[in-house]
């Protein structure tokens, strides 16, 4: 792998650190891209529709995803803690 390649990994690896509040972000931003694209595939919808629906559902996922994530590590750290 080259140093530019392995350089750009450190720098993600960094940037993301195990963040809840960055894996949710980029989770989000994902999904958004992906509702839009499928809701206008299947239903056929304007692209103004696709787009508030692509926001609205996975900005929830997105909050939901968040909760889900810090409670997974909170529920580990206290089984690590017991161990």
């Amino acid at each position: 792998m080259s140093e530019f390649r392995q350089g750009i990994f450190r720098l993600l690896r960094r940037l993301m650190g195990g963040s809840s509040a960055t894996l949710a972000v980029i989770y989000t931003m994902g999904h958004i891209l992906i509702a839009m694209l499928c809701n206008v595939a299947i239903t056929g919808a304007a692209m103004e529709l696709a787009l508030v629906d692509a926001v609205v559902e996975p900005v929830i996922n997105g909050v939901w995803f968040y909760i889900l994530h810090r409670t997974w590590k909170r529920f580990n750290q206290n089984k690590n803690d017991h161990d």
